[in-house]
């Protein structure tokens, strides 16, 4: 009989319907207004005492809290408005100080029911939900004196192998090393090998009063390989940060020959985002002094674990934690936290030439971390919250060298598994190749964020409402069913969006508002078509059967070429482009399913299998 879906087809329909509007319904749940507690080192947990301090002193400045959560090691507290969370959160950055990150967020307040199913809203971008764009600068000079200093390590190494002995190895202002040696003969033999060895310098040599130098310069290409190497790492170590943050569509990229921009929707404290970003955190391994050793060429470090106990280092670095490739927090035979190391070719090249003439010494691992205290100064007669940077260096593991060391070893001597779990994490993402700066940034307020969701939700609110009109006007029963269709069209695609992650933008609102059209779009075409088989002299039950499948090639055509520009756009755009091309083609999908399946079920029930002499079209 035509016009009529087996009963199958017509349940299947209903079932995949019912399932969109499960899994769109958490984005009518709106989200708290939030602030989160967490350490800022793995040793730093928050617990339930500290929960109820951070309420006691809330309570007694009378900003109410709604609700205390406490999910392991961090902790979370929900307000009922953006007044009260702005007014909180100095006050709990004064209570906790400087050992814990207090960040304004937003909590999800999707039922327990719905996120165990893995339904959730969508994630908003940076122009909805707001948060904060930076402008960083890389300083490419340090990154070339830090290479600098790398070598004049090897240097020495290299020396030492052939027994060349030199006095000292200076760095000039002019960006050279000037190796000064005792006689002639030594200084061209080093001239020799340096040349041989290292084809990357270019390497002269220099005669004054009573002393003989070797002069090494980077050449150009040289640097310019450091520098685009510190950029690529700085890139690479940037997104590893941000990956951790879980921060929904963040961008990260190169702008220009030294800058980088970072944006991060959905954080709104900015003061966090650069302590986040900014954090540098890396290994030193260096061979403990000997008793003899002059003071000019070691350094004293406490350690980290027992600040009262010291030990005196050589100043030379063995290998640094760019060397590191590979990283994992395990357990010793003994059950004790270590970190297992895989190094590079070069670094392990290093660590095995260091170690070869240092077994039975003691080597220890410097944990080297750039951080930042709050000062409180005067400014204009105001107290201003500042904070000052500053390096801290302690030794994690001074443990003997009982065999020379390759490519892959241990670190023992943790403060725990979360210690040990936390130098892993650290050192898979990367140390900043060189120190960044930042030179602008931005706050996309929530405040904002709501404005532009307020005036997309009515462009989309406008748009669909001349659209129903227009169908129930024109088209009168076939526009109500198409109607119905176009509404369910809006149901899927939110929940396609929320079922896949994906993030809305305002350009992706502008892509709901183009999918609306182009939904009913199709709508069009059946109808115009069955009215065209009507006036050729189709009885109504043919014309509609005839108007649905020859209306399909010409409107699958259509979609699917739009699809493929939409992908293009994914693939090759970035930022709004690609928030475009989301909504476009997940709304090409949902429109094409609910335009053709949808609609002929809502028409079938309607016409199906009955005898029928007009059509209201």
């Amino acid at each position: 009989m035509l016009n009529r879906y087996p009963l199958w087809k017509n349940l299947l329909i209903v079932f995949v319907l019912l399932l969109g509007a499960l899994y769109a319904a958490p984005n009518l749940y709106p989200d708290d207004y939030a602030i989160q507690l967490s350490g800022s080192r793995a040793a730093y947990e928050v617990d339930q005492p500290m929960l109820d301090r951070t309420r006691a002193l809330l309570e007694r400045n009378g900003i109410k809290v709604k609700e205390l959560e406490l999910n392991k090691t961090s902790g979370l507290i929900r307000f009922e408005n953006g007044e009260d969370q702005l007014r909180a959160k100095p006050l709990i950055t004064r209570l906790l100080g400087d050992n814990y990150v207090v960040a304004l967020n937003l909590a999800a307040t999707t039922p327990d029911w719905m996120t165990s199913i893995g339904a959730g809203p969508m994630k908003l971008g940076l122009d909805l939900r707001g948060g904060v764009h930076f402008l960083l600068e890389v300083d490419l000079p340090q990154a070339v004196g830090a290479k600098l200093e790398n070598y004049a390590s090897e240097i020495k190494s290299r020396l030492r192998e052939d027994r060349l002995r030199y006095r000292t190895v200076e760095h000039r202002p002019d960006g050279s090393l000037a190796v000064k040696f005792p006689k002639a003969e030594t200084r061209d033999k080093a001239l020799s090998v340096l040349r041989k060895d290292y084809p990357q310098f270019l390497v002269t040599d220099e005669d004054a009063s009573n002393a003989y130098y070797v002069i090494v310069n980077l050449t150009e290409a040289t640097i310019r390989e450091i520098e685009d190497y510190a950029i690529k790492q700085n890139l690479t170590t940037l997104r590893n940060r941000v990956n951790e943050l879980g921060v929904a569509e963040p961008l990260v990229q190169r702008q220009g020959r030294n800058r980088i921009v970072v944006q991060l929707p959905g954080i709104q404290d900015t003061a966090a985002a650069k302590r986040i970003i900014g954090k540098t955190a890396t290994l030193e391994f260096r061979l403990e002094a000997s008793p003899s050793a002059s003071s000019a060429r070691t350094e004293k470090y406490s350690f980290r674990a027992n600040p009262g106990r010291t030990a005196i280092l050589e100043k030379d670095i063995i290998i640094k934690g760019d060397n590191v490739s590979n990283a994992a927090a395990t357990f010793d035979e003994n059950g004790q936290p270590q970190v297992s190391i895989t190094l590079d070719a070069q670094g392990g090249e290093l660590m095995a030439r260091t170690t070869r003439n240092a077994v039975k010494r003691r080597m220890a691992v410097l944990f080297v971390e750039h951080k930042s205290r709050t000062v409180t100064k005067t400014v204009n007669g105001e107290q201003v919250e500042q904070r000052v940077p500053y390096v801290e260096k302690n030794i994690i593991s001074l443990a003997t060298i009982q065999t020379v060391l390759g490519s892959q070893f241990r670190i023992t001597g943790l403060d725990g598994a979360g210690e040990s779990s936390e130098l892993a994490l650290l050192l898979r993402a990367g140390a900043l190749a060189a120190p960044i700066y930042f030179v602008e940034e931005r706050t996309v307020g929530p405040s904002l964020g709501a404005q532009n969701i307020e005036l997309g939700v009515t462009s989309v609110q406008i748009g669909f409402a001349l659209v129903l009109i227009f169908m129930a006007v024109y088209y009168r029963v076939f526009g109500l069913l198409a109607n119905v269709a176009l509404t369910l069209n809006l149901v899927l695609l939110v929940a396609v969006m929320s079922m896949l992650s994906a993030t809305l933008t305002l350009p992706g609102i502008a892509g709901i508002v183009l999918t609306v059209g182009m939904a009913v779009d199709a709508n069009v075409l059946i109808f115009a078509r069955i009215k065209e088989e009507l006036k050729n002299g189709l009885p109504p039950q043919s014309a509609i059967h005839a108007g649905f499948d020859r209306a399909f090639t010409t409107i699958f055509d259509a979609n699917i070429t739009t699809l493929l520009a939409a992908v293009i756009l994914f693939a090759m755009g970035t930022g709004p482009v690609k928030g475009f091309a989301i909504t476009l083609s997940v709304g090409i999908v949902t429109s094409m399913f609910t335009a053709i399946v949808v609609t002929r079920m809502l028409v079938n029930l309607a016409y199906g299998g009955r005898s029928i002499q007009k059509l209201a079209i």
